[in-house]
């Protein structure tokens, strides 16, 4: 089967079960933010592998957009499949997802040393601006939602919490991993 089916030459899409929707859809933009999120963690984690950020944020970055995923198929669900969906495999964001990123913002806030000062302007790192860009979109990512759930009340809250505390743990890894960046090196040959 190609990926190619032009089924949406004519300007809609499927969301999840087969139901047609305009490509404009507020579902299918909502989800286009996420999807953004999901690809700038990945280039997050590409910048991080083998510098300060590795493996400390990128094996939870991997589990989140694992997460995301879950989310996106939860948020591509029409009301009336709803209930269809619940009793899938598919998976939903949980209060345990939002859970375990909060503890991991609390964490960074208790037991690392982030230095910052007033507002943070990215840009002192390409790891860490890309963290930080991808807290940008996540927020984006949750304004949308947040629109989605005033015309759709049976969306799940935990969607808006999980993005919410998501950008919150972005921001922080971004401002950690320009402080691990900026710490001084150690001179071996004084040792």
């Amino acid at each position: 089967m190609s990926i190619s089916t032009q089924t949406g030459d004519q300007g809609s899409t499927s969301l999840l079960y087969g139901r047609r929707v305009p490509k404009t859809d507020h579902r299918i933009a909502c989800n286009g933010a996420v999807d953004e999120l999901n690809a700038q963690l990945g280039m997050a984690r590409a910048f991080l592998k083998g510098s300060v950020g590795d493996p400390f944020i990128t094996e939870p970055l991997f589990r989140i957009q694992k997460e995301l995923i879950v989310l996106m198929g939860e948020v591509a669900v029409a009301p009336e499949d709803r209930e269809r969906h619940r009793t899938s495999t598919y998976g939903v964001t949980t209060p345990e997802m939002v859970q375990t990123l909060t503890d991991a913002v609390h964490d960074l806030e208790q037991n690392h040393q982030i230095e910052f000062h007033r507002w943070a302007t990215p840009g002192d790192s390409v790891a860490s601006a890309s963290v930080e860009l991808a807290r940008v979109i996540c927020r984006r990512a949750e304004r949308l939602i947040v629109g989605l759930r005033e015309t759709d009340p049976g969306l799940s809250v935990e969607i808006i919490r999980y993005l919410n505390r998501l950008s919150d743990l972005l921001w922080l890894w971004a401002r950690w991993v320009e402080t691990q960046e900026n710490k001084p090196v150690e001179d071996s040959t004084t040792a």
